[in-house]
């Protein structure tokens, strides 16, 4: 009898993965990073939450002026990951360390007037877009002392973009755990003066913050440039940077706008928040901050998108292309309803977790749960559609559409209305933001039903020498 050929464990490691565990792969070190980031901001809306509902909300209001400035200019690293994930899985190595070496410098430059104007009108600023005099009296101070760190985490998204995308996504999760833990003891210090550290209080959430960007920043560039993943290489010629910068900011700058339009809309929402009082803007950060632990779980699944897709329309493969955007968009509705229901439990441990907020806050915050929490599939997709296919496929017009529409022309309007002028107040908000999510979702379906993948493909190839 012919004797059975049994593979070897060597031969079983150097077999390909199968989609499922290539998405994987990708994905859950990204989720995980994303996730540890928001533990992060939840350990100090914690500690913060000891000094009561006001301070909840100052740090809360402060997050989301400082949010918009990290989301909108981290569409740089959004840009240059899908870049290079396609020069990855061409084989060009020098368009790809040009390309990084351009977005650096860039962030360099854009980091270091945004993050220092608003430094000097910081006292100002909160209470000219709506905060009551006692947040903006609270949240001045740590809104000073985040809005420095704008700069460290536009270089970080860079680096994590890039590390992704050369099929390295473990490394940012691990200075991502490095500085969560680091961030969580100087947050608790700071902020309650423990042992030899001075009671900053709210201040003290911001300086941790600032100090922790900064290291998550030097780790990923050691990570990046000192194990020689990539290189500094400016580009020879006009010609050369002509090759690297347009691309780049083709699709960086209408992401911009839309990751504009997505953070000024966020903010907004909080602004009607804050019409109803503090106790329902404190309510309201809450429920953003525990959401995000929960639907960061999905997140990866985007990286996956904007890596595999890239790859593939580098390499050429359009085929290749479309089913990656068919495996990640079903795995989402997978990993949405298994973290939807997580989210849901939270309401549990609000009554632990924010003792000091008051009961009106923790009730508030707990019907904001279970709202978001029935439609986190919705959610899901969007953030897989609209940040991952529809950029992949080049149609960064989609996602300004789909945020623009959803935000400005359905959800705050309706916000308005149910909110301040209909008994549902703090729960008309949360429908609110649920309509905008389910407008954005059918407009992304659309444009991505659109996408000439052929015609991408063509037009990224390489010119001839």
């Amino acid at each position: 009898m012919p004797r059975l050929a049994v593979p070897s464990l060597r031969t079983l490691r150097s077999a390909p993965p199968t989609p499922g565990r290539e998405i994987a792969r990708i994905a859950v070190p990204v989720s995980m990073e994303f996730v540890l980031m928001l533990v992060l901001n939840f350990v100090n809306q914690i500690v913060v939450g000891g000094l009561g509902a006001t301070a909840i909300a100052a740090v809360g209001f402060s997050n989301s002026l400082t949010f918009i400035l990290a989301v909108t200019l981290g569409c740089l690293g959004t840009s240059v990951s899908i870049l290079v994930a396609r020069a990855h899985g061409a084989g060009r190595r020098g368009d790809l360390d040009h390309t990084v070496t351009a977005a650096v410098l860039t962030a360099l430059v854009l980091g270091v007037v945004v993050s220092f104007v608003p430094w000097f009108f910081a006292d100002r600023v909160m209470g000219l877009v709506g905060a009551s005099d006692a947040v903006a009296a609270a949240g001045t101070d740590y809104f000073r002392l985040t809005v420095l760190a704008t700069l460290p985490v536009m270089l970080s998204a860079i680096m994590s973009g890039v590390l992704r995308s050369v099929g390295q996504p473990a490394r940012p999760m691990v200075a991502t755990m490095i500085t969560v833990v680091a961030n969580s003891i100087l947050a608790l210090s700071l902020v309650t003066g423990l042992g030899p550290f001075p009671a900053l209080g709210v201040a003290g959430a911001g300086w941790a913050t600032l100090i922790t960007a900064v290291a998550k920043t030097l780790i990923l560039l050691w990570m990046a440039y000192g194990r020689k993943v990539i290189g500094w290489s400016l580009p020879d010629s006009l010609r050369q940077w002509h090759a690297v910068v347009v691309p780049l900011f083709v699709l960086a700058l209408p992401l911009g706008v839309t990751e504009l339009f997505w953070t000024v809309g966020t903010f907004l929402y909080n602004v009607v928040f804050q019409q109803l009082g503090d106790e329902a803007l404190a309510a309201a950060q809450i429920v953003t901050t525990l959401e995000g632990i929960f639907i960061v779980g999905s997140i990866g699944l985007m990286a996956a998108t904007t890596t595999l897709v890239g790859r593939s329309v580098g390499s050429g493969d359009v085929d290749a292309a479309m089913a990656w955007v068919r495996r990640v968009t079903r795995a989402g509705v997978g990993t949405a309803a298994v973290f939807g229901v997580l989210f849901a439990t939270s309401v549990l441990f609000l009554d632990t977790l924010f003792a000091e907020a008051g009961r009106d806050v923790r009730v508030m915050a707990g019907v904001g749960i279970l709202i978001n929490a029935a439609f986190q599939v919705i959610k899901v997709r969007n953030m897989i559609i609209g940040a991952g296919v529809l950029p992949s496929g080049n149609d960064v017009r989609g996602v300004i559409l789909g945020d623009a529409v959803g935000a400005f022309l359905v959800g705050l309007p309706l916000a308005i209305v149910l909110g301040l002028h209909t008994p549902l107040g703090y729960a008309g908000i949360f429908i609110a933001r649920i309509v905008d999510e389910a407008a954005k979702l059918a407009i992304f379906t659309w444009r991505a039903r659109r996408i000439r993948w052929h015609a991408l493909v063509d037009s990224t190839a390489p010119l001839p020498a």
